[in-house]
């Protein structure tokens, strides 16, 4: 068979502000008799958890509340609410919440449909998940990981230490996604920056990675411009609903230029390193961004050089190098406007740097970087990022 590249989502992208309001009508147009609503113990104290159960008890939705969801969500707990959804006779999931709860929500219809454990279908080739899951629903709080669009749900393995992926398959897709920018509103100004910063650590990885393609290209793009416009913004003024508009719109984006295929060595950083210390995923990403950034722009020089603009610098007069450096130095200046925090900041030490970039080199997406790395390249970037983390201070 001749190799191909190919793209495809079968969610329904809808999105407003107050859409939530339509969540009822969402179910019963699904089939759905008894969703389970599948989310976190913050969402539940901000009072989110309680506006979308009242719109399905006004709607005469029958649900049930699987609200145990915890960042970089564990095995252990995607087994327990695969075992709810069964036992209460669900048929159909609500994922409420950031990345975890969404993620934790494609992960349980994996496992409820397919049975076992969720480490089971970690991905591989042939993809161990073969049917798709029980209709979901999700609906995103943050504006950063994109779950809503991706085809992907990141788990955390507690006894090998690390965090994988399970999907890579249209199977384990949302059936709708309802992107309300309102419930971004009061997000904390931290969670906005390193969610924010996720969303165009996605655009930029899937961008530059070995297996871009003109879609992705194009939706990676979109989302680094409004990231550029927006992300100080609503960083700044929380309740500023253009801007939330804008970085909902930027995460979506972001996690449609996924597609099948991988993202590259920041993403391979963050998501190892997040099962060796308990940090947010958007923070570390964002912190390893620009150090990954400059290692990998004389790759990919032509497409960093268009990042460049994306993120609107000023490259007229310059060579194609150097306004390829001109994005680099973009995401740098970025990262410490919206405060970052540090590496050191985070829980890591310099003398972790060997196991780091030990389990770095062995995660899949290091396939996909634009610039070859081995561990010794991760070593170096890990180096990098802690001596920026110094220069912040």
């Amino acid at each position: 068979m001749v190799p191909f590249q190919a793209y495809q989502t079968p969610t329904a992208f809808k999105h407003g502000l107050g859409i939530l309001s339509n969540l009822a009508d969402e179910v019963k147009a699904l089939g759905v008799k008894r969703p389970m609503l599948v989310t976190d113990p913050g969402i539940v104290r901000a009072g989110i958890a309680d506006e979308a159960m009242n719109v399905l008890k006004k709607g005469n939705v029958d649900f049930v509340l699987f609200d145990q969801v915890a960042a970089n969500p564990p095995v252990e707990l995607v087994d327990r609410g695969a075992a709810l959804f069964k036992q209460e006779g669900c048929d159909g999931l609500i994922g409420l919440g950031g990345g975890s709860s969404i993620d934790t929500a494609k992960a349980i219809g994996v496992v409820a449909k397919h049975g076992g454990s969720a480490v089971d279908y970690e991905w591989a080739d042939p993809n161990p998940i073969t049917v798709p899951i029980p209709p979901l629903i999700a609906l995103p709080t943050t504006a950063g990981t994109g779950s809503e669009a991706t085809l992907w749900s990141v788990l955390t393995d507690h006894e090998r230490r690390i965090k994988f992926n399970i999907g890579g398959t249209p199977n384990i897709a949302a059936t709708v996604a309802l992107i309300d920018p309102l419930l971004t509103i009061n997000l904390p100004a931290h969670v906005t920056a390193g969610t924010g910063m996720d969303a165009l650590a996605h655009a930029i990885e899937c961008y530059t990675m070995a297996f871009a393609q003109p879609f992705t290209d194009a939706v990676a793009l979109l989302a680094m411009e409004y990231v550029g416009q927006y992300l100080r913004i609503a960083f700044a003024q929380g309740h500023n609903q253009e801007a939330r508009y804008k970085m909902s719109m930027a995460a979506m984006l972001g996690g449609l230029a996924y597609g099948t295929d991988s993202a590259g060595a920041a993403h391979a950083m963050s998501q190892t390193a997040g099962g060796v210390v308990n940090c947010p995923h958007g923070a570390i990403t964002a912190r390893l961004l620009g150090p990954v950034m400059e290692y990998n722009y004389m790759g990919e020089p032509q497409k960093f050089a268009r990042i460049a603009v994306a993120l609107g610098e000023d490259v007229r007069g310059l060579s194609v190098w150097q306004a390829a450096e001109k994005a680099v130095e973009a995401v740098y200046r970025l990262t410490e406007d919206v405060e970052i925090p540090t590496l050191q900041d985070l829980g890591f030490s310099e003398d972790q740097i060997p196991l780091l970039a030990e389990l770095a080199s062995k995660d899949p997406q290091t396939i996909g970087n634009p610039r070859d790395i081995n561990t010794q390249g991760y070593i170096k970037v890990y180096q990098h990022t802690f001596e920026a983390g110094r220069r912040s201070k």
